[in-house]
């Protein structure tokens, strides 16, 4: 099999069952600090709002929460929820901490809010005017506070911010974000691990659209990443019973159902869970993932990059138990 290519770890610091959200926090900055040391490209954090199981609301805080634990490894957001911000505070945010922690500092911009529309209003998120052309020009102007002097024309100047080398990265599980990307030279994400139906179609128009451009940050080349989820453990039945915990989150998905991470449950059970048309959507959402022992999970991992042709591949470890979820990372990280 070919080389698999770089890997990177994306985190929501999952609050499970019988966790808390201090749990969470610090079991992120240990999983990191294990991911650095075992050689991952990455480790980003995405932003939700008012979601029970999920502690990376603050996603500029945990960010820094991150990079102060650990020395090298890049840290960043997979992604910031652009439309809910003022371009300029991100920028400020992200310059703060490219100036604390230079060259470490990813900046992953998202469209979609991240949340429902009542905590969208809570957020001051304009829903009156926005569109998918706000998003481009925030975009845009967002990129524009990290230019340096003189190319820095912008009346109002992000401080930290000005100079400040963030790699902007454009995320997203629809077309019209691998649009975006191709049009303004950026590298692509793909959310893959929760919606893949729209991965190939994508991929496909961002590698054919692609054109530099002169943005800052902007590429010669286009540069794909494809998120997957992966469970790994020492057998095949270790792995699947681990996994039964981000299939019941998945269930739980169809029915509006959200909540901590469940505790994992014997497969056979898992299987008796659901309606068929529950279970299809489960399934559906998890097409991209990989679950077994390492030589499964490799297996599964190079008929994925020989149909994406991903540049990196972004993973998600949803495991119940902690010590389980970093022995998955460790195993993934010895298969490549």
């Amino acid at each position: 099999m070919a080389a698999l290519p770089p890997l990177s770890i994306l985190d929501l610091s999952l609050i499970v069952e019988g966790g808390s959200a201090a749990d969470a926090l610090r079991n992120s900055l240990d999983l990191a600090q294990h991911a650095e040391q075992l050689g991952y490209q990455r480790y980003w954090v995405a932003e939700h709002h008012n979601m029970d199981g999920v502690a990376s609301s603050a996603t500029s805080v945990l960010i820094g929460y991150l990079a102060a634990g650990t020395k090298t490894i890049r840290v960043g957001s997979g992604g910031v929820m652009l439309p809910n911000h003022a371009p300029l505070v991100i920028a400020e945010q992200f310059g703060t901490l490219a100036t604390l922690y230079p060259g470490r500092i990813d900046l992953g911009l998202g469209r979609a809010p991240g949340t429902d529309q009542m905590t969208m209003r809570a957020l001051r998120r304009t829903l009156a005017t926005q569109s998918e052309d706000d998003f481009i020009g925030d975009v845009i102007e967002l990129a524009e506070y990290f230019k340096p002097p003189p190319d820095q024309r912008h009346p109002v100047r992000a401080i930290p911010g000005i100079g400040c080398d963030v790699p902007i990265w454009l995320l997203g599980s629809s077309l019209y974000s691998a649009q975006v990307a191709a049009h303004l030279g950026y590298p692509f994400a793909f959310a893959s691990h929760f919606a893949p139906a729209m991965l190939m179609q994508a991929l496909q128009i961002y590698r054919a659209r692609f054109r530099p451009n002169g943005q800052p940050g902007a590429l010669t080349q286009p540069h794909a990443m494809v998120a997957v989820n992966v469970v790994c453990a020492d057998t095949d039945d270790e792995a699947a019973y681990l996994f039964t915990s981000l299939q019941q989150r998945f269930l739980g998905m169809q029915t509006g159902k959200r909540g901590p991470l469940p505790h994992p449950i014997p497969v056979a059970e898992m299987n008796a869970l659901g309606s068929p048309a529950e279970r299809a959507g489960m399934e559906q959402m998890l097409t991209v993932t990989a679950v077994g022992a390492p030589a499964t999970v490799r297996g599964r991992l190079s008929d994925i990059v020989a149909q994406t042709q991903a540049d990196e591949l972004v993973i998600t470890g949803a495991v119940h138990d902690h010590a389980a979820r970093k022995r998955s990372y460790e195993l993934l990280a010895g298969i490549g």
